[in-house]
Parts: C-alpha cells; sequence; structure tokens
C-alpha cells in the first residue's frame, strides 16, 4: 500500500455505504438547505476521519457495521459543522478551490447550516446505541470549539509559544483523529488498552496533519484553495515561523518578533515573515518534527500483528507527511 487511493480502495464498499448514510441524514424539507447541502457534499475532501474510523474498526479484527458507519458519519458531519463554522469566523472565501457557504450566500445562513451538521452529527451518533459514542462526540464538539478559542486568543494577545501551539492543534486536529479511533474501538468493542494505543498512534498523526497543513501555507500552490501567508493574515502563527523566532541569535529575530507581534500585517510584512522563517530552518524544523512523531507513533503499532489495517494506518501516516495538498 503506497498511496492514499489504495487506502480508500480497501474500504470502498464501505465508504460506499457511508456516503449514502451522510446524505439521507441531511436530507430536510427545506429546498433552500438541500441545495447548499447538495452543493457542499459535491466538494468533500478526502474524508480522512471517517476512514479512521473505519480503519480502527478493521484494524481491532472486525466487520465494519452499520453502527461503526454511523459513527464516522457523526464524526465527519461534526468536522464540517466546524469547518463551516470556521469559515465565517475567518472569513474564508474559497475552500478545496470551492466558494464557501459564507460566500456563496452570507454568514447567517451558514452558521444555520453548520448549526445543522451539528444536529445531524448528534443525530448519528444516537443511532450506534453506544453511549461511550455518544460521549466521544460530545467531548469533541467541546474540544473543537475550546481548540478554536484558544487559537483565537493566541492570535488576540500574540501569545507566540511552540507549547501553546501543539497544545490548539491537539484540540482542533489530534482529539478528532483520536475520537475516531474510540468511536470505531466501541463500535466493535474492542479493549481499553488497543483503543488506547491506536489513539496515541493516531494523535500523533493528527498532530503531524496539521503541521503540514501550516507549512502549505508557506507556499503558493492554487490546489491547496487558499492564498499563501492566509494564517498570518489571520493572526496564527505556526510552527516554521515559531521556531524561527525561537532562534534568538538571529540578528533580525527583534525586528521580526516585532512584525510578528503586529496587530495587522500587510501583504509585504507577511512575505518577509514567511521568507525569515525559511531563511532560518522553520520548515525543515517542521519537517524534522513530523518526522519525529512518525518513529514514535511506527514503535506503539510495532508489537501488533501485520494486517491491511495497520499497513494502511502506517501509509496514511506517510501520506500525510508527503502529501502536495
Amino acid at each position: 500500500m503506497t498511496n492514499f487511493d489504495e487506502i480508500r480502495d480497501l474500504i470502498s464498499s464501505d465508504l460506499e455505504r457511508l456516503q449514502k448514510i451522510i446524505k439521507q441524514s441531511l436530507s430536510s424539507n427545506s429546498p433552500l438547505l438541500n441545495k447548499i447541502v447538495d452543493k457542499y457534499l459535491e466538494t468533500k475532501g478526502k474524508q480522512i476521519r471517517p476512514i479512521i474510523v473505519v480503519l480502527s474498526a478493521k484494524f481491532f479484527g472486525a466487520e465494519v457495521s452499520d453502527g461503526v458507519l454511523c459513527g464516522a458519519a457523526s464524526v465527519e458531519l461534526l468536522h464540517n459543522a466546524s469547518l463551516i463554522h470556521d469559515d465565517v469566523i475567518d472569513e474564508t472565501k474559497q475552500r478545496r478551490g470551492h466558494d464557501t457557504i459564507n460566500n456563496t450566500w452570507d454568514n447567517h445562513i451558514a452558521v444555520l447550516v453548520g448549526d445543522f451538521f451539528v444536529s445531524n452529527a448528534l443525530a448519528c451518533a444516537i443511532r450506534t446505541n453506544d453511549f461511550r459514542v455518544i460521549s466521544t462526540i460530545s467531548e469533541l464538539g467541546k474540544e473543537l470549539s475550546t481548540g478554536e478559542i484558544d487559537q483565537i486568543d493566541v492570535a488576540k494577545h500574540h501569545s507566540i509559544d511552540e507549547q501553546a501551539y501543539f497544545s490548539i492543534i491537539n484540540k482542533k486536529t489530534a482529539s478528532l483523529f483520536q475520537s475516531c479511533v474510540k468511536v470505531g474501538g466501541y463500535s466493535v468493542g474492542a479493549s481499553d488498552t488497543d483503543i488506547a494505543n491506536l489513539s496515541k498512534f493516531v494523535e500523533l498523526l493528527g498532530l503531524s496533519f496539521q503541521i503540514k497543513d501550516d507549512i502549505f501555507d508557506y507556499f503558493k500552490d492554487d490546489a491547496i484553495g487558499k492564498p499563501t501567508g492566509n494564517d498570518l493574515r489571520e493572526g496564527k502563527v505556526t510552527l516554521p515561523l515559531i521556531y524561527a523566532l525561537s532562534r534568538t541569535e538571529s540578528p533580525r529575530h527583534g525586528e521580526m518578533r516585532r512584525l510578528a507581534d503586529s496587530d495587522s500585517l500587510t501583504t509585504e510584512q507577511i512575505e518577509t515573515l514567511i521568507d525569515f522563517a525559511k531563511a532560518e530552518g522553520g520548515i525543515e524544523y517542521a519537517y524534522a518534527t513530523m518526522e519525529r512523531l512518525r518513529a514514535e507513533a511506527r514503535s506503539i503499532l510495532e508489537p501488533y500483528p501485520d494486517n491491511e489495517a495497520k499497513q494502511a494506518f502506517m501509509s496514511l501516516f506517510d501520506y500525510i507527511i508527503k502529501r502536495h495538498h
């Protein structure tokens, strides 16, 4: 298994069943809402999160039941609700190369659609008939919200620190991946120890996923669907620049620190900070961090017997680091 398409092929029939569950759960009596949902579903992403739910069930040696898929749908709907709300907060115009709901319609509509997704995420969780799954989805909603609030607070107060950065991405991304494992594991009766081990693996996977996402912001690539420097434009300082600013021996440290602390940045200033991060080895440091996380993650799964799901998880980590968008 060497690429993401092969991972998807392994569970293609399960993903087809998942799509039907998601589409059915989002059906409503509102023509406008149905139109918005249909358009949104056309631009769905790679569905890494429900893939993790399904792979978790297989990793634990179980069949992928409707309960597993309802849990996967719940996670995916909650994740997309957070994206829709994030687009409103960040005033994002495009995502995945397509206009966002708030850009096509308006913020009021987008907030309500996001709320609709949250409601259906909870409904799907209830359909699993497993209180632990319902509790996991509830806790995930809290984590996603507090992660976003913490990120806004950090941006507002210019708190630039690697510990704060990892705390935020753990809440916003890694916790979501961990919830996927819990949903998959609880749905098939896996042991607490095995769930904890695989949860740690995907926590490291989630951290690497977000680091790689942040690296994209330092390079121009139309395939990503957002402009270069967008994070800095929104006041978000990410790992490459955090590392560069930590190198106090740099002759430009004071100047760049003051610039990063500015309340607003011009396009030219953003480019200056990006160039500084690159020149000080920030990109290399971010890649080295992902490699360290991958090595730690591999050691967690090493004792487990080889099967297709284990190989898929290993390959998924490789894909996360090597992907181009």
